[in-house]
């Protein structure tokens, strides 16, 4: 309702219904004296991702978002559950994906690369993938750079107000004018094609993004097929 009541013709609105992370991770275990240990599988993943996705679905979303993905596994059971219900369904909506990045070791919580993370899903042919989360823009730059490197897919980016700041009135270090002009930065340079804020940022900084940016020109890409599919 929201989205069609500010939609304009130049300018039209979508929801994303955003499948987030779970405290349980596939690939890392939870007890450091065993290894092999886990604390949930594989299809319970799936089957908890899979509620999440009629849930939104019912609800009206225009697109899937799966987003600050700390273990590859996890967004892989997350994905194969998409992909049952597309085609146990019949419909099919456009998919984004969005990693985290948890510090300057430039690797997502699960050990791979940025480079790797793309690799191991860029099969899912997703509308957008990009990172969001844990870092201020400035940390999150390096790994945004190397995206729009290799990423035959549009590239997103919405990171964290800086870092947690308990004497600030948001929590967090940066003002609304310091993270867009740190992310106009970005678009500037030809890196982004989607930009936003995670924690932190207020709507003045979603609105202080979005005015910074609207001079700027998105990343081009080249791309073999237009499907979007998961």
């Amino acid at each position: 309702a929201a989205c069609e009541k500010y939609s304009t013709p130049d300018k039209p609105r979508f929801a994303a219904g955003a499948i987030g992370p779970t405290p349980k991770t596939a690939s890392i275990s939870p007890d450091v004296n065993d290894p092999g240990a886990r604390n949930v599988t594989f299809d319970a993943l799936r089957a908890s991702y899979r509620e999440q996705i009629e849930g939104l679905f019912e609800g009206g979303v225009d697109l899937f978002l799966v987003e600050a993905i700390f273990d590859t596994l996890n967004a892989k059971a997350a994905l194969f559950a998409l992909d049952e219900f597309f085609e146990e369904t019949g419909e099919r909506l456009p998919v984004m994906i969005s990693g985290t990045v948890t510090d300057a070791s430039g690797r997502i919580l699960s050990g791979q690369t940025v480079e790797a993370f793309w690799n191991s899903l860029r099969h899912i042919k997703p509308l957008t993938f990009g990172l969001n989360c844990a870092l201020g823009a400035a940390l999150m730059r390096p790994y945004i750079a190397e995206l729009a490197r290799i990423c035959d897919a549009a590239v997103s980016c919405y990171p964290n107000a800086g870092l947690p700041n308990p004497m600030s009135d948001t929590g967090f270090d940066e003002t609304p004018e310091i993270t867009s002009s740190l992310v106009d930065g970005f678009a500037k340079d030809g890196l982004v094609n989607l930009v936003g804020g995670c924690c932190g940022t207020t709507p003045d900084h979603i609105r202080a993004i979005a005015n910074a940016v609207a001079k700027r020109k998105p990343r081009a890409f080249y791309r073999e097929s237009a499907e979007v599919s998961a």
